[in-house]
């Protein structure tokens, strides 16, 4: 007959009318096979093994390290890396579960100096903690259930590796767990009277401090409890959960938090709105999803076959109830329901969520132990049944008993060679950085890059003091940690914890900021895999002995390349291991840098290119770029580039480094000097402030040019017009007086290259509303002229179009020919200049070497028309408006051959105004005609300008679009279009266009480079598809008509929300774009 699980501990005198419930429950005293192990003995046996794994266990999970051990770091060392959940902004991780274990890490420091002696310290204070909750709940079932169930409860938490892992992990879910067994104690033990409050409170704490969701595990409790109220009238039931809330620790962790965060926040609450109702583009799943059975199967491998019984538990307790319904009364079955159900119900939650990780199920473990001893227990009370009349009594006891312990024993090693394969496997990365606590290694202000095994790192505790990790880029495209800002003065205690980093979202979107550059690395972190092949984003640094200096290499499991078997359990290196079971090994590997030479030291650290080494610039706002000093910048095709001055980037890091080390200079004096010598330092920096700003004014009084520097263009202001007819400048309409004016000398474009130079990505497009502007900015000297590998077609397009169309399409009116020929002068001196590869200058102009092209701009008469020898010369179509006695300026030179919805014989000789109300453009007259006619009238050889726009095409026709109708026919319009034709034939048309004035002949030279691709291609990328949809969107009518959107609406609309619902759906947080992109990328 099977045994029961046994209930020994009746409610106090208060709640004696309750005892009915265990009335028919037999009190079980430990015989001779169930020893009685006492509390004491079951600590030390339980911290042997925990200690062990806080010794050995690698760590499984980054978010441990980035989450939690970083953060203690900075608390205890003043620097760490700083994940997004611990910017103000989300703040959705509490600082009060951190500073539990910085102190315990600040404890353990007074013992020893060594940062890794204070990790393993706070690890082996976790071991503990856990072994005393593990010991507690052992000793509860051994009292309340029965002894032998505590056996082996004890058994599956000894050996089961998912044990090994979780006990030591410095997680919140282990943290949750630990709580979890103690609260199980609570409501386990009525012995003295009801101990709601207390388990509440366990509960409380792990969900508060630890992970909201592991007070979950609380509800089949506390249903017992309410149905044991219910049944009993017992009131106090309200009393004792309000005590238990009040006790959970809430008002601290608020408190804390406000402190850290400078702000009142309720993580909990925070962490659960976001992973419960952020919406589409955030929560859990953007980090990765796995399937249905996933729990199981990973269950399976931490627990094998003490899963299996845990699951058996609830239907053989079910089975159990069944056969011996006269002996067991209703209300027992339910208080044995009541302690197994939480397992299943944690199981089918999570298992039903999409993303799931190995340490959700960390808070389970107490009751998955539980569940396997309740079960195993009733199948050895039926096995040891010794009744000779059933079946069970028919098998000789010894046989059951080899049957029974060789199934006992062989579970326990699986666990141990389970347990034993994943240390021997993947511990290298707590191994390989002793070699930087040699004491030949220079360590101050080093840095320590990691690329492909960023998440492997096992935290700043392993580096020396002062070292700092960084991370260069790599495959993985998600958002990578930062840094707690380390600002001291001014700004208080812990400012890091306050201050709102750059770069951070959530939703993991990369940030270029998080990247380092791989020159300055002193150290690098990589792992090389026989088996793996590698990328341009992660070649094989090991192999790279040149540059790389192995200092200490470890090996690492080489998965790829190692059977299952190999895989899943530790198996001996011997020769009689058949060779395709055994574990082949890669290798993990700390490098230095060969002949290494940093003058960057700490610069690099807090500033400079540390902090974004690919782009370190102003932002641009509102459609305006502002001028910014670029240090080092990454072009569109990912190659990196020295910008603007040509210092090297370890000249520009020394510089930084000097300025670094004069404020740092004046921050020692501030601290040296106390706040009442603050007077005399605040006084040379004034005097410092002014002589810079006097030296300034002088200068540009002494340099001047005869040319005011233009500013930026007030378009609204109104021009002066008097009676003698003056322009903006106080010059004769129509009259134009040369000035002297060359622009700044040039840089050549960076790494250009015709066939490999990318097109810039312009997007020129904002969700709605829509609104008519001008939309001008300011235009650098060097973004003139736009070249890249579209070149040789552009350039083959326009040769084709010349033969053919000639003379319709480029005109030189013969009073425009003197700026024509000036736009040839300009191109010939700028072309050279940027793109030396393409373009060498010659006497009298200059040559293509590319396409063997001479271009003789001296000569007279011209082999050919001036607008067309330059548009053979770059991929722009070009403009020349000039002012006449009447004010209005008109297009009298122009090369319009890749246009595809204008001709230039239909705009000649026209006027500014009537160019564009012949064409309909929207709100013209009543927006724009009053705004572009000041800027024109006032635009200097000096201010050149920007703008783009763009256009929907349905045919892939750059030259022309046929689907308004044929080149040459009199009625072309949208109306001609087909409608809603399929998405592949939907291209997106993008025109950059500068505007600039001629110093020599005043003419207003218009570029118009046109960017052509499918809309399928750009609807790819990031943001994209949702900002256009909603910008088509925003067209009013007027601007619809003039677009031709009734033609595609339909089908393009369709297929951009849906590609924008699939980026939703991938994790994209459309409130972070502004923070991604700007305008107009």
């Amino acid at each position: 007959m099977p045994s029961k699980v046994t209930d020994n501990s009746p409610r106090t005198q208060d709640n004696l009318q309750k005892a009915p419930l265990n009335s028919n429950v037999v009190v079980k005293r430990p015989g001779p096979g169930g020893p009685v192990v006492d509390p004491i003995s079951a600590f030390y046996i339980f911290a042997i093994a925990n200690v062990l794994a806080a010794l050995y266990a690698p760590i499984q999970d980054c978010d441990e390290v980035f989450n939690y051990w970083e953060p203690t770091h900075y608390l205890n060392r003043k620097y760490g890396l700083q994940t997004w959940e611990y910017s103000p902004e989300y703040s959705i991780r509490s600082w009060l579960y951190i500073v539990i274990h910085a102190i315990v890490g600040k404890l353990g420091s007074l013992f020893s100096t060594k940062k890794s002696f204070e990790f393993y310290f706070i690890r082996v204070m976790l071991a503990l903690t856990c072994s005393f909750c593990q010991s507690r709940l052992f000793a509860t079932i051994s009292k309340v259930l029965n002894p032998r169930i505590a056996n082996w409860f004890m058994l599956v938490m000894l050996f089961s590796p998912g044990m090994f892992h979780a006990s030591a992990a410095y997680l919140p879910s282990s943290f949750s767990m630990y709580t979890t067994m103690l609260g199980m104690t609570s409501f386990m033990d009525w012995r003295g009277g009801s101990k709601t409050h207390i388990g509440i409170m366990w509960f409380g704490i792990g969900g508060i401090i630890g992970w909201p969701f592991s007070a979950a595990l609380i509800g089949p409790f506390l249903v017992e409890e309410l149905i044991l109220a219910s049944i009993t009238r017992d009131v106090e039931i309200v009393r004792r959960l309000v005590d238990g809330v009040v006790r959970s620790g809430i008002a601290l962790q608020v408190a804390v938090d406000a402190f850290f965060y400078h702000k009142l926040v309720l993580v909990p609450w925070r962490i659960v709105s976001y992973n419960i109702f952020s919406g589409a583009g955030r929560g859990p799943d953007i980090f990765g999803t796995e399937p249905f059975d996933f729990y199981i199967r990973n269950l399976l491998l931490n627990f094998n076959v003490w899963f299996v019984l845990a699951l058996c538990a609830g239907p053989l307790l079910v089975l159990q109830y069944v056969l011996q319904l006269e002996s067991s009364t209703r209300f027992t079955f339910m208080r044995n329901v009541f302690f197994v159900s939480p397992f299943y119900m944690w199981l089918a939650i999570f298992s039903a969520q999409a993303h799931k990780e190995e340490r959700f199920m960390y808070p389970a473990y107490p009751f998955l132990a539980l569940n396997a001893a309740i079960a195993l227990h009733y199948i050895l009370g039926y096995v040891g049944n010794a009744d000779p009349r059933k079946l069970m009594g028919m098998i000789p006891a010894k046989l059951k008993f080899a049957v029974v312990l060789t199934s006992v024993v062989l579970a326990i090693d699986i666990g141990i060679l389970r347990t034993l394969g994943v240390v021997s496997a993947y511990r290298a990365p707590l191994q390989i950085y002793a070699a930087l606590q040699q004491s030949d290694v220079d360590r101050t202000g080093e840095i320590v890059c990691l690329g492909k095994e960023w998440y492997r790192f096992p935290s700043s505790y392993f580096l020396p003091n002062g070292m700092h990790a960084k991370f260069i880029r790599s495959d993985f495209d998600g958002l990578l940690p930062g840094d707690f800002s380390e600002a001291k003065v001014g700004f208080g205690l812990f400012a890091g914890t306050w201050l709102i980093p750059a770069g951070m979202n959530d939703q993991n979107l990369a940030d270029p900021g998080k990247y380092f550059d791989i020159s300055y690395c002193s150290y690098l972190v990589d792992s090389y895999f026989p088996s793996s092949n590698a990328s341009q984003l992660e070649p094989n640094y090991v192999l790279d002995q040149q540059v790389w200096e192995r200092l200490q290499c470890s090996g690492f499991l080489d998965t790829a390349n190692t059977s299952l078997i190999g895989r899943l359990f530790w198996l001996p290196e011997v020769s009689w291991i058949p060779e395709r079971y055994r574990r082949n090994w890669g290798n993990y590997c700390l490098m230095r840098r060969r002949k290494y030479e940093n003058p960057t030291r700490t610069s690099l650290i807090n500033g400079g290119c540390a902090e974004s080494p690919d782009i370190v610039s102003g932002k641009v706002n509102d459609g305006s770029t502002t001028s910014s000093l670029t240090i080092l910048n990454s072009n569109f095709f990912g190659e990196k580039q020295i910008a603007h001055l040509s210092m090297s980037p370890f000249e520009w890091a020394e510089m930084e480094g000097h300025l670094y080390s004069r404020l740092q200079a004046i921050h020692d004096e501030i601290q040296t000097f106390g706040i009442g010598h603050l007077k005399p330092v605040l006084y040379r920096l004034l005097i410092l402030s002014l002589s810079i700003w006097l030296m300034t004014r002088i200068y540009k009084i002494f340099s001047s040019r005869s040319i005011p520097r233009a500013r930026k263009p007030d378009l609204e202001k109104p021009t002066v017009r008097n009676s003698t007819e003056l322009n903006g400048n106080g010059r004769p309409l129509g009259l134009w007086n040369p000035v002297s004016f060359h622009p700044p000398p040039l840089e050549p474009f960076p790494n250009w290259d015709i066939y490999n130079t990318l097109p810039l990505p312009y997007r020129p497009f904002r969700h709605g509303p829509y609104h008519i502007t001008m939309g001008l900015r300011t235009m650098k000297w060097d973004e003139w002229i736009e070249l890249d590998n579209h070149y040789l077609k552009f350039h083959a397009d326009k040769a084709r179009r010349i033969e053919e169309r000639g003379s319709k399409c480029c005109k030189t009116a013969p009073e425009a020919f003197d700026g024509a020929v000036e736009l040839l002068e300009e191109f010939c001196n700028y072309l050279p200049q940027r793109y030396p590869s393409l373009y060498h200058k010659t006497p009298d102009g200059m040559d293509n070497l590319v396409t063997g092209e001479t271009f003789n701009i001296l000569e007279r008469p011209l082999v050919e028309d001036p607008m067309q020898m330059a548009a053979r010369m770059v991929q722009d179509d070009l403009a020349i408006m000039f002012e006449k006695p009447d004010g209005q300026y008109y297009l009298l030179a122009g090369s319009i051959l890749l246009a595809g919805f204008w001709r230039l014989e239909d705009k000649w000789r026209m006027p500014l105004s009537e160019i564009h109300t012949t064409g309909d453009v929207p709100g013209f007259k009543q927006k724009l005609e009053k705004g572009m006619m000041n800027f024109f009238r006032r635009v200097q050889p000096n201010g050149p300008v920007l703008r783009n726009n763009y256009f929907i095409q349905v045919d892939d026709n750059l030259a022309w679009s046929d689907s308004i109708g044929p080149e040459d026919d009199n009625n072309i319009g949208w109306n001609t279009a087909a409608k809603n034709k399929a998405i592949e034939n939907h291209w997106f048309r993008s025109e950059r266009q500068s505007l600039r004035r001629l110093p020599r002949s005043g003419g207003v030279v218009f570029t118009i480079r046109t960017y052509f691709h499918p809309i399928i291609e750009i609807a790819q990328q990031p943001y994209v598809p949702g900002r256009l949809a909603s910008a088509i969107r925003s067209w009013g009518d007027d601007v619809a008509r003039y677009k031709g959107r009734e033609r595609y609406q339909d089908v393009l609309l369709e297929y951009l929300d849906a590609r924008h619902q699939e980026q939703l759906h991938a994790g994209l947080d459309v409130s972070k774009e502004d923070d991604d992109r700007s305008y107009p990328y």
